[in-house]
This record gives structure tokens, sequence and C-alpha cells, in this order.
């Protein structure tokens, strides 16, 4: 092979290897972002129900906020704290380190026991994790309704008395975009760093 093959070999090689060096730094920094989980779920929509004043609180009174969401009751010994606690955290820990993200951000709760968690309770109770957690009730047929728009399973435990009883539900953290719209499901069952983490992920 006489040296004109040989460096047009050579030359071939390098504008290969440069290319895919090219290709491979592409990949690594700017390739698609990762799609939302939940993204075109048909979970959530609109709904009325009442917040700690008695007055109506609509879905779209959020428009333009990436709302959490989470049922569950006041009365929960175990599970609804834990959680609430994380979620509240999350936001806490969201703000120290990016409090224009955490500013976009509203958590909700929804109760799935209106019969015992009345406006002013549910409120109380919300309160105990953040400012900016709403607590939300309404009558046993709103809630429902709204369940069922998120596919939250909930049912009532017989108890020794009218008002001591337990609730059965299903158990998830729902981060909706600012048009409503399902992204994720954040790990309230983790922690508050956990929740933190996957909202910086996908609050812009």
């Amino acid at each position: 092979m006489n040296r004109r093959a040989m460096t047009s070999i050579f030359r071939t090689l390098a504008i290969g290897l440069a290319a895919s060096a090219t290709l491979v730094l592409s990949a690594c920094g700017s390739g698609p972002s990762e799609s939302p989980p939940l993204e075109g779920a048909t979970i959530g929509g609109d709904f009325m129900l009442t917040g700690k004043d008695g007055k109506p609180v609509r879905w779209s009174d959020f428009d333009g906020k990436y709302r959490i969401v989470y049922f569950g009751y006041t009365f929960c010994p175990d599970v609804c704290p834990v959680d609430m606690q994380n979620i509240g955290q999350g936001v806490r820990i969201l703000a120290k380190e990016h409090s224009d993200l955490a500013a976009k951000v509203v958590p909700l709760f929804i109760t799935i026991d209106p019969q015992r968690d009345t406006p002013a309770v549910v409120g109380a109770f919300a309160a105990n994790f953040g400012p900016s957690v709403v607590g939300l009730t309404g009558t046993q047929a709103q809630i429902d309704a709204v369940a069922k728009k998120w596919a939250v399973f909930h049912s009532r435990r017989e108890g020794s008395s009218p008002t001591d009883y337990l609730m059965d539900h299903s158990r998830g953290v729902f981060l909706m975009g600012p048009k409503g719209e399902p992204i994720a499901l954040l790990p309230g069952e983790k922690s508050g760093q956990a929740v933190a983490a996957e909202l910086a992920k996908w609050v812009h």
C-alpha cells in the first residue's frame, strides 16, 4: 500500500472518530429531556370542594400552579401524617434551594372522611405541614366524585362507634402541572429530600 493510500485511510479514520466523539458528547449533554411518567394519563379533573373557611374551592383556582394532590384523613393514625410531613418538608427544602420554583407549588390535602373532617378540622390539620398546604373537604358525594377522578380507592371500616373508625384508602402523591395535567407520582412514602428532588426535576 503506498503512502498516499495510507494517509487517506488515516484521514478517514480520524474523521470517523471525531464524528463519533461529537455524537457521544451530544448524547450526553443535549439529549431530549425525560417525558413525565404520567403524561397522557386520564387522572384528575375539575372539582368544587370546601376550604377551611367554609367557602367553595375550585380546581381552576389553582391554574398556573403545580399542584401536589394527596387524599387522606385527619384521624389517620400513621400513613397520612407521615406522607404529609414528607410533602411539607419537601416543599420547604425546595424553597431553600429554589425559592422561585417552590412559589409555583401548592399542596392539596383532600379528605376521604368528610363526616369527621369539617372545614375547620381539615384546615387545622393541613396547616401543621406548612402555610401553603390547602385542606379540602365536601359532601360525601363530592369527595367520592373527586376520588374517582384520581382513581383513589377509599372505604370505611366499621368501628366501635359512629365516630370511632378507620378508613382504608390507596396511597399516592400526585404532581399535577400548571394546566392541571398529570406529571408524576411523588415519593411521599420515602422522605422530604426525595420529594424535593422529584419536584426539582419537574417544576420549572
